[in-house]
């Protein structure tokens, strides 16, 4: 854990779940309702630096972070993204992982998912 990082410090009413190796919590700044990130408790920042315990946690906290946003919020799908690096637009030098419940109709088109992050490779 880093005392200057903001994933580092979370408060406890923000945490929705942790395991040995990660914990799950609302985005601050959701992209939609239900947006949550996942971090590894370790602090270090791009998932190519992940142990391969930690990538199974990982795995594990979306599978179970999931479960509790189907029952919430009953979203019609999910993008799940990681930034890494500054050219990717990773703004929290901290690995963390979107969760993010799309719901029909919160976009015109939403064919192309995460392409979308380039405008003009999106409609294929």
């Amino acid at each position: 854990m880093s005392g200057k990082c903001i994933f580092c410090k979370l408060r406890d009413e923000r945490i929705l779940d942790e395991g040995e190796f990660t914990i799950t919590f609302i985005d601050t700044y959701p992209a939609t309702p239900g947006h949550t990130l996942i971090v590894p408790k370790r602090h270090f920042a791009s998932f190519f630096e992940a142990t391969e315990d930690e990538l199974l946690a990982i795995g594990k906290a979306i599978q179970k972070a999931k479960v509790t946003l189907d029952k919430e919020f009953s979203p019609d799908g999910y993008n799940i993204g990681i930034n890494v690096g500054e050219a990717a637009g990773q703004s929290v030098q901290h690995l963390h992982v979107h969760v993010m419940p799309r719901y029909k109709g919160d976009v015109e088109n939403p064919k192309g998912g995460v392409r979308w992050i380039l405008k003009n490779k999106a409609n294929y």
